[in-house]
């Protein structure tokens, strides 16, 4: 039986983590620009409903 590999194991760790970080900041920077599209078309969703406050 081969002894373990602590080192080879922690780097592999260490490379899914950094895997995991990556594509969780891809899907963020994909997400954001969706919303600053939509902004720009004018169809965002999640703005409150414009309203005039200066007619009586």
């Amino acid at each position: 039986m081969a002894k373990p590999n602590y080192n080879f194991q922690k780097a592999e760790r260490e490379r899914a983590k950094l895997r995991k970080k990556q594509e969780k900041l891809k899907r963020l920077e994909q997400e954001t620009a969706k919303r600053q599209a939509e902004r720009v078309d004018g169809t965002d969703p999640d703005a409150p409903a414009a309203t005039d406050a200066g007619d009586p």
